[in-house]
């Protein structure tokens, strides 16, 4: 029997104030405004070319977190500037919209290449941490909180902050990839279910399935119908090379496979690709074939339309052997991302 929980804003200390971020590098502090998205998506492609440079955030990702519901601007980012107005750092703490079975926070952001390694880095994260703390010990619920952050593993310096901050490494999540070219097995569905290209008919339906599908995933909540709509409704979702697993008796979607493109990564790769986002299946429809199925169906796709290769990621630890899937598919491990946690 599972011990019950006393609220959380009477298990958090309540930081009274949040630490400070003064530095000498830094002329202004500030919250982040929709008018600094110019200067934060160059800031945080300035970032991605250091830590991953083969993936770049979408300028939609970043507009996103700035429109989102789920984030207080005001109480909720900060952005540090130099002397001359240049983006040095920036930082965002998302308190997930919905509490399945925790509350979680996560932390976002990070610091220009060229001003690493003068102690930014801490500063922010402290001011992050505090944040979060701030908004777990704000609700009652009697759940764990989380305060969660995720780097890549060849950025020591941000893994070590987090650590020192109180976060611990939780898990690894593996970068893997798939010559489209090579051999894709032909593997049809159990009776009574058709695998279909995804449309805005089913986007509902597959959000469902989603939420169903990750219930038992390590670190996921629910995807809440805003989040799932700027997802499925951005610019390098791909209707046409994503793949969905329908019961024809129902209408219910029982297993996906979804894509992304962002061509402007293709030149820092040296190679065209299409980025597997999720892949899922609903509980009660497991072990039957559909997701190998439907990632099938979907490299097939991305080979129709001449793509070289499939990238997604994968939790080292999934509870389906996801990664044994993976490779059984003829995915490659790449590189690592590190999941860190402070829990409550």
């Amino acid at each position: 029997m599972t011990e019950s929980l006393r609220p959380l804003d009477e298990r958090v200390d309540e930081p009274r104030e949040l630490p400070g971020l003064e530095h000498p590098d830094v002329a202004v502090w500030r919250p982040a405004t929709e008018e600094d998205l110019d200067a934060l998506v160059e800031a945080q492609h300035a970032i991605d070319a250091a830590d991953h440079p083969t993936h770049a955030t979408t300028r939609e990702w970043i507009a996103e977190q700035l429109t989102s519901s789920a984030v207080d601007n005001a109480a909720d980012t900060i952005v540090g500037f130099d002397a001359a107005g240049v983006v040095v750092a920036y930082g965002a703490v998302v308190l997930h919209p919905l509490h399945d079975t925790r509350v979680q926070v996560y932390l976002m952001g990070g610091v220009h290449p060229e001003y690493r390694a003068r102690g930014i880095g801490r500063l922010l994260f402290a001011w992050q941490h505090a944040r979060a703390q701030q908004q777990l010990a704000a609700t009652s619920a009697t759940l764990p909180g989380w305060v969660m952050a995720y780097e890549d593993e060849g950025n020591a310096d941000a893994v070590s902050v987090a650590i020192r901050t109180g976060l611990k490494v939780a898990r690894y999540f593996t970068t893997m990839v798939r010559e489209v070219g090579d051999p894709i097995p032909e593997l049809v569905p159990p009776e009574g279910v058709e695998i279909r290209a995804f449309g805005a008919d089913v986007a509902e339906e597959t959000r469902l399935a989603r939420n169903d599908a990750f219930r038992d995933h390590w670190g996921s909540q629910p995807t809440a119908p805003e989040r799932w709509g700027h997802f499925t409704g951005a610019p390098n979702f791909r209707n046409e090379l994503s793949r969905v697993a329908v019961e024809v008796a129902t209408g219910r979607v029982v297993a996906f496979c979804l894509v992304t493109v962002n061509e402007a990564d293709w030149a820092a790769q040296g190679f065209t690709s299409g980025y597997i986002e999720l892949v899922g299946v609903v509980r009660d429809f497991r072990r039957q074939g559909l997701a190998p199925a439907t990632i099938a169906a979907t490299l097939a796709a991305l080979r129709t339309v001449g793509y070289e290769r499939a990238i997604l990621d994968v939790d080292s630890e999934s509870p389906t052997g996801a990664d044994t899937l993976y490779t059984n598919l003829g995915f490659r491990p790449d590189t690592r991302e590190v999941a860190l946690v402070a829990a409550y």
